[in-house]
């Protein structure tokens, strides 16, 4: 019998699908809401329409409705204060404070942290002067990176390979506004060489419960060829990375920076992101991200053979032990696939009809990312549209299967890359 507990997650993404998914698995878990919620979210979710940044109506649903927690999904409303605005009203939500979200919020805040509080991380230098950004890049050496200090949905870096790319994309951000006022300042950073991977965790305060890894991949095209993106897939777990390396970047990273941030009196209680770099030094920090990841949670949640409400009502309790007891893995892999409106991520087209989900199997996890339906046939909306996954022994078996899967699906306005989770299929 399932209980009683009522669950909002605010978001309409692939993410917050795939939180709505696992939260409804829970036991304890009567209803779970969405907000906005999409079509695509209705095998697990009520959508109620509501945008992620009108915190008034969302504090007033859950106080009305007797939502037991909220669970935040995108980086926006978080920067923007909501979980402030829950605390204050006594609802439950699982989101850091503003002030803790800054480090996402602000790559310049992040980098100075990490400085602080010995992070290893790339060098860097911040700049809100265009003439002084681009004396230092004459000056760097090549590849160097570029990153828009605020929020800019995952596509405001450059990896620059020449001087003149850099000195183009600072002209885009800084002068023409490509990332609008995100990129007014700029970070600059020395280029990492390594193995990239994702490790996040549920945290509370200084009490950390690490998940297990995973690795996406950010460009758009096979390869990793093309601009920067959201995300074009995940797999997990991580085979090229092993166990000392992992537990150095918890202990040195994950658990540092959540306590930074408690010592600097912005403590955290969250999803928080690490997206990091095995380098020759050790690991090292590229970003931290104040939320779960996307597309990660779409390969993480479904390797989560324990209970995800269990996992977060147990740390935001302060009992850690019970919240690590709830997060039982299976040793199986999973293999999330994005698929992607032609002319993401500059210019995505949209309205399109995507048709063959039926078609799938029943085990298939696919997650609606940007879409609609209209007369019973869903329809894209924006750039990732779609995510589908599938859980399998192997890395090699679960590309295999999901790849097989996604032929099944018919739409002429949709492209994906073929090589997520190549390098790690190990048979």
């Amino acid at each position: 019998m399932k209980g009683g507990n009522k669950v909002l997650v605010v978001g309409k993404g692939g993410r917050e699908h795939a939180l709505a998914w696992k939260l409804s698995r829970s036991p304890q878990v009567g209803e779970v809401f969405a907000a906005p919620g999409s079509a695509g979210m209705s095998d697990v979710a009520v959508s109620l329409g509501i945008a992620e940044n009108d915190h008034d109506a969302l504090a007033r649903f859950a106080a009305q409705n007797g939502v037991s927690l909220t669970v935040v999904g995108p980086e926006a409303p978080l920067v923007a204060g909501l979980a402030d605005r829950f605390r204050r009203e006594g609802l439950a939500i699982f989101g850091p404070c503003a002030a803790a979200a800054a480090i996402e919020g602000s790559k310049a805040f992040a980098k100075d942290l990490m400085a602080r509080h010995g992070i290893p991380t790339a060098r860097s230098a911040t700049f809100s002067d265009f003439a002084a950004a681009c004396r230092h890049v004459e000056k760097a050496e090549t590849p160097v990176v570029i990153k828009a200090d605020g929020l800019a949905a995952g596509k405001g870096v450059v990896i620059a390979a020449t001087r003149e790319e850099a000195r183009e994309a600072l002209h885009a951000m800084m002068l023409d506004g490509a990332q609008g006022e995100a990129g007014r300042t700029v970070v600059v950073e020395e280029f990492l060489e390594g193995e990239e991977f994702s490790f996040i965790a549920l945290v509370n305060g200084e009490d950390v419960c690490p998940l297990e890894l995973s690795r996406d991949h950010k460009r758009a095209f096979d390869g990793d060829l093309g601009p920067n993106t959201g995300g074009m897939g995940a797999y997990s777990p991580t085979p090229l990375i092993d166990e000392a390396l992992a537990k150095s970047a918890f202990d040195g990273i994950l658990q540092k920076a959540a306590s930074a941030l408690a010592a600097e009196g912005r403590p955290f209680a969250g999803f928080l992101y690490a997206g990091l770099i095995a380098t020759a030094q050790g690991p090292k920090a590229i970003e931290f991200n104040a939320r779960m990841g996307d597309p990660e949670a779409q390969a993480l949640l479904p390797r989560l053979d324990g209970d995800l409400f269990e996992a977060i009502s147990a740390l935001m309790a302060g009992d850690r032990e019970r919240a690590m007891r709830a997060l039982a893995w299976s040793a199986d892999a999973a293999v999330a696939v994005t698929l992607a409106s032609k002319g993401y991520p500059l210019a995505p087209r949209v309205g399109f009809p995507i048709d063959g989900l039926d078609r799938l199997k029943r085990d298939t996890l696919v997650f609606h990312g940007a879409t609609e339906m209209r007369e019973g046939r869903f329809y894209a909306t924006g750039g990732r549209a779609l995510v589908v996954a599938r859980r399998a022994p192997t890395i090699a078996l679960a590309r295999r299967e999901v790849y097989e899967e996604i032929a099944r699906i018919e739409s002429e306005g949709l492209f994906w890359r073929s090589d997520i989770g190549g390098a790690a299929a190990l048979p």
